[in-house]
Order: C-alpha cells, then structure tokens, then sequence
C-alpha cells in the first residue's frame, strides 16, 4: 500500500485547527502519518495538538518562529511516507482527497488539485480574468504554459492542494535561499521543469478565508508582484538545473 505523509505547519491556528485535523485524521490509513511544525504559536495550537493522542500524529516544535516557509521544509523533510501531502492548518479536507492526491502523485510525481471555498463551495475567481479559477487535467503536462501562467499569476496553485512523490523530494529539498514566500509556486515549478506535474480536476479541499490567510484574497501592489516575478524566473532556473542533475 502507497504510504501518506500530511505535511503541515502550525502558528497560533487555534481558532480553526480542529475541524482541519478531524477532516484529516478521518482520511488518513495505518501506515500514514501526520507531521506538523509548530512554529513558535504563542496561543492554544500547542495544547491543542497535546490533546490528539491518535499515533500518527508527530508534532515538532520550533524554538523560533522561522515563517511559514522553512516550518513546511522542515515538515517535509521529517516526512516518511511514499508520497507527502501538504495541508494549511485551517482548512477543511473534502473526502477523497487522500486518495485522489496519493494517485495522482504516485502516477507522474506532482500533483496539484482544484479547492472551493468553505461556505460557498464555489471556486475561487482569477485575479486576472474574473472568471473561476480551476485547473484542467489537459494543461498538466504543458508544462511552459503553466510557467507562464504562473508568471502571469494566472494560474490557481495552492500548496494546501498539492501532493509530491518521495523520489521528486530530491528536486524540492532544500528549497532554494531565496523562496521567502510561495513553496507552493516554488513546488510546483519543480513540476513543470521536470514535467512531471498532474492536474486534479476534482476538489480535494474547502478553504478557509479569513483575515489572516498566508495567501492574500487580492491582488498586491506593482512592486512586490514585481519582485515575486522576478523570484519566479530564478526559481525556474534553479529547477531546471535540479531537473537536468537528476535525469543523469
């Protein structure tokens, strides 16, 4: 049986952490397991997660809070199973989504899938188009469109949506000094320069939006898209250098 690793970093989520680890723990098999960063929370998160005495969860602490970031590295780099999925602590599991993700990524090494917002149950709408922000299995493996969608900001990758395959790890770890922000843009990069990127057009999760989403519902101002463009093409680069050292 392939083996699943939920990889998740924690900071002062006590507000909405519970409903996230039920919907987990209620997908997860024997075998699997759920790693969680705490990162430094100054709130409830840590007698929160005390309170879970179910054996697949592992947690560990940060003594200083290092950004969400290096908090997912971490969790992934302490990940055991076949392929490791990522979760916010905040959002809610659809079911089947363990399932539909550990196939996915088990097929081609990174997976990515749509998500509806939590209430509504709609997609999210594109900053660029207004329209409804899901991705197509056909666009999977165009893998240059994808990039410059993502360029674009165009295109709707989110890390609490994604899945990596063990092996594709030695492509994603460490991430890169310069990734200040975005390990899901980052993640899937490394999808589409090695081409090995799926697109799951069911919905694997409910979001949960609310003041403090990592992720901003708006679009930010020119400077730093900007700089988060610029972040972008030197992150392909470093991909594609990872990509070429791997294939040999």
């Amino acid at each position: 049986m392939t083996t699943a690793s939920v990889c998740m970093a924690t900071y002062n989520g006590a507000k909405y952490l519970r409903p996230q680890l039920d919907s987990i723990l209620a997908e997860l098999r024997d075998g699997d397991e759920l790693v969680i960063v705490d990162d430094a929370s100054s709130d409830d998160t840590t007698a929160i997660l005390a309170g879970y005495a179910d054996p697949r969860i592992r947690v560990v602490h940060n003594e200083q809070n290092l950004g969400y970031v290096r908090a997912f590295e971490r969790a992934m780099h302490l990940s055991t199973g076949d392929v490791v999925l990522l979760s916010d602590q905040d959002d809610v599991w659809i079911p089947g989504r363990r399932d539909a993700l550990v196939t996915a990524a088990a097929a081609t090494g990174i997976a990515a899938s749509n998500l509806l917002l939590l209430g509504s149950e709609e997609p999210l709408r594109s900053p660029v188009t207004g329209r409804p922000w899901l991705l197509r299995a056909m666009d999977g493996p165009r893998a240059l469109r994808n990039e410059l969608r993502m360029l674009a900001g165009d295109v709707p990758y989110f890390g609490c949506a994604m899945a990596v395959r063990r092996d594709l790890l030695a492509q994603v770890l460490p991430f890169p000094q310069i990734l200040v922000e975005s390990h899901d843009l980052w993640i899937a990069t490394v999808a589409n320069a090695s081409r090995r990127m799926t697109h799951v057009e069911q919905p694997t999760i409910l979001r949960r939006m609310h003041a403090d989403n990592t992720s901003a519902p708006r679009p930010r101002g020119l400077l730093p898209a900007l700089r988060s463009r610029l972040m972008l093409v030197r992150l392909w680069r470093i991909a594609r250098r990872r990509a070429r050292t791997m294939s040999f």
